[in-house]
């Protein structure tokens, strides 16, 4: 199993979602936006190594993301780490305070 993180977009509005992820690097310049589409009402689960365009996020490198929306969305993200015997899981959310 692959450490990795997640992040599920939530979108519980009457209207698309247009959601943009920016990384951000201790020892490098950020790398993004990646354009993701939620659809009204509907959720997306997107693993950020998943992500590929503008550039894959490196594996074993520290990072931070910025995810912005142009209506508000809740976000849980996840990471799961497997560098260990013991896996372990931890999960926060996030969502606009309008």
């Amino acid at each position: 199993m692959t450490s990795h993180e997640t992040a599920c977009l939530l979108n519980v509005s009457e209207q698309d979602a247009h959601v943009k992820i920016t990384i951000f690097f201790a020892d490098r310049e950020p790398v993004g936006p990646y354009s993701i589409l939620v659809g009204a009402k509907r959720t997306k689960h997107m693993r950020f190594n998943d992500l590929e365009d503008p550039a894959p996020i490196p594996r074993d490198t520290d990072y931070a993301s910025l995810i912005e929306s142009d209506v508000p969305i809740v976000v849980q993200h996840t990471r799961l780490d497997s560098r260990q015997q013991a896996n372990a899981l931890l999960s926060t959310i996030a969502y606009a305070d309008v």
